[in-house]
Order: C-alpha cells, then sequence, then structure tokens
C-alpha cells in the first residue's frame, strides 16, 4: 500500500465520518425537540416504546444520540427507567437502516446529492431549508467517502502483510474485541459498520470473520452513552448500563448461535457475492434476534442495572468520614 493510498483511506474516513455526522446533525436540528417528546410520549408499553427507539433512530441515524437523549430524558424524570428499556431495544433496530443504505450502490447518486445539498444550505433562507440541505450534503459526502476508502483499500488485496495479519487473528474473542475497540474509538458502530462493509467489498476480511468483528461493534457503541452518563444521576447511569447488557447479551447469544449452526453460511447465502449486503444483513439479524429474545424479560434488564448501580440513600462511607466529623459510629 502505498503513501498516497494510506492517504486516500484516511480522507474517505474522514468524509464518510463527517457525512454521517453533519447527516445526523442536520436531522437532528430539523427533529430535535419533537423527537424529545415523541419518547417520552410514545413509551407506555413496550411496543410502542420499542417503534418509537426505531422511528427516532431510523431518522436521525445514529442509535447512539437516541440512547443519548434517552438518558437525558430519564435523568431529567421525563422517563422512567423501564420505559427507557423499549427505547434502547428499538434504537438498536433503527441503527441497522444506515448499515441497509451504505450496501447499496449509490455512489452515482452521491455528487448529486451532496451537490443540492450544499445549494440548499447556501442558497435557503428559512432554517428548515438548511437543515434539509444539510442532512442531504451529508449524505453524498457519507456515499462519496465510501467510495473513496473501496477505492484506497484495492490495492491491499494483494497485500501479503495485511492478508497474513488478518489471517492471523484466529479466535472469536479477539475478533469481537476488536470490533469493539475501533467502534468505541470511533464513536459510532454505523461508521464502524461502514468500515466493515469497504474491508470485506475489499476482499481483505472474509465475511466468516467479519460477523465475529460486527458482534463487538455492537459493544462498543455503547461507550458514547457511558460516557454521556458519566455526570448525570444515577437513573442515567442504569440506562446506559442497560444499553451495554443488551448488546453484551446480544453477543452471547450470536456466539452461541454460530457454534451450533451455520449462521454465517445461511446469511451469505441471501445475498452471494455482495459482502457489505451480508454484514447490513447479519447487522438487521442481530438486533431483531436479540430485541425479540429479551422482550419478555426487558424489565428484568432494568432490575439488573438497578442492582448494579443501586439508588444512593445518603452519602458514601469515604465522604461521610471527610466531610461529616460529627457523625458517631457504633457498633452493631
Amino acid at each position: 500500500m502505498e503513501v498516497r493510498d494510506f492517504f486516500a483511506l484516511a480522507g474517505g474516513l474522514a468524509l464518510f465520518l463527517y457525512g454521517m455526522n453533519r447527516m445526523s446533525a442536520g436531522f437532528t436540528e430539523m427533529a430535535g425537540a419533537r423527537m424529545s417528546r415523541l419518547l417520552s410520549r410514545l413509551t407506555s408499553n413496550r411496543f410502542t416504546g420499542i417503534l418509537s427507539g426505531l422511528f427516532v433512530t431510523s431518522v436521525i441515524q445514529s442509535s447512539s444520540a437516541t440512547t443519548v437523549m434517552t438518558t437525558g430524558l430519564v435523568d431529567a424524570g421525563s422517563m422512567t427507567v423501564r420505559q427507557a428499556v423499549w427505547v434502547i431495544m428499538g434504537a438498536n433496530i433503527g441503527t441497522t437502516v444506515t448499515a441497509q443504505l451504505t450496501a447499496l450502490d449509490l455512489s452515482v447518486f452521491a455528487p448529486l446529492a451532496a451537490s443540492a445539498g450544499t445549494i440548499l444550505l447556501l442558497c435557503g433562507r428559512r432554517p428548515s431549508v438548511r437543515r434539509a440541505g444539510d442532512a442531504l450534503a451529508g449524505l453524498g459526502i457519507l456515499f462519496l467517502g465510501m467510495e473513496m476508502m473501496s477505492a484506497a483499500v484495492l490495492p491491499l488485496q494483494n497485500s501479503k502483510e495485511i492478508t497474513g495479519f488478518l489471517a492471523g487473528i484466529d479466535g472469536k474473542l479477539p475478533l469481537v474485541s476488536a470490533g469493539a475497540a475501533v467502534t468505541a474509538v470511533l464513536q459510532s458502530s454505523s461508521a464502524a459498520a461502514g468500515m466493515l462493509q469497504t474491508l470485506a467489498e475489499g476482499g481483505i476480511l472474509p465475511f466468516s470473520k467479519a460477523v465475529y468483528v460486527l458482534f463487538g461493534q455492537n459493544i462498543g457503541t455503547c461507550v458514547t452513552a457511558l460516557l454521556a452518563a458519566a455526570g448525570c444521576g444515577r437513573r442515567a447511569k442504569q440506562t446506559a448500563l442497560i444499553h451495554l447488557l443488551f448488546n453484551v447479551t446480544g453477543t452471547a447469544l450470536f456466539l452461541a448461535l454460530c457454534g451450533l449452526l451455520p449462521l454465517a453460511v445461511w446469511v451469505e447465502q441471501l445475498t452471494p457475492g455482495r459482502p457489505a449486503a451480508q454484514i447490513a444483513n447479519m447487522h438487521t439479524l442481530f438486533n431483531v434476534t436479540t430485541t425479540l429474545f429479551l422482550l419478555p424479560v426487558g424489565n428484568r434488564l432494568a432490575d439488573m442495572a438497578e442492582r448494579i448501580l443501586p439508588e444512593k440513600t445518603g452519602p458514601g462511607f469515604f465522604r461521610r468520614i471527610c466531610y461529616d466529623k460529627n457523625v458517631k459510629y457504633e457498633k452493631k
């Protein structure tokens, strides 16, 4: 791989991330406040909660943004922890829309979308028109970045160093760990899935290994919500923990399924010769199956999160020692 190919890959990744950021920001600004009200109202039962999370994430193209929004609503008291469980499940399904879009060959329309969006962004008089232009331009830039990354990794197909390194990663857990680490750094499972699709399309990473990287990406995407909840109250932290428990459970479930059944082979046969579509389909299957599996015990996830991170009823032991010198401790 030459230096210019490396720069092209980095530039394509930058365009992809920037495009996704602008598309998400445009959709969020168009409907941010409405989405918050929608989430707080449509979570009266598990089914409307899942549908609302799915809808919101499909619109703003970011499960992390939906989860962070949900965490904020819980912290503000507009939603309970148990209501948040269903929204998180729906958000995990909604995030697969991005992977399905990037699996389509829309590179021909990418320049048109970027140009039209830029014109709306620069010439639009109404804020709503400029926001729509921002989202449309972001979509076009996203696909341009994907195309640029695909062209950059093409020479890597014959690289003995890269293929040897990837071939040397044996074992499911190392692949899962690699996927989680990359997604934690990128702060976006959609971006990480896009990179994985590019590597698979270039023949660098076989689908039999890519599925385990994909499972790890679902764990890595929880980092955003965990970071967002760090400065919030205990209920917000419980909500972020539920997101982590959901994806860890799903990963464990699919590791078991792939060990018992030729699941990867079945998914690969649905769209033969199309690695990007295969990854998108596995991504969708992962989140839909995990949601159905945990649907009957969703409240148990909330119970588990509350046991792991219980509500604080008073100052902690070390805080009492340091700041409350008048407290007398009696031996029981």
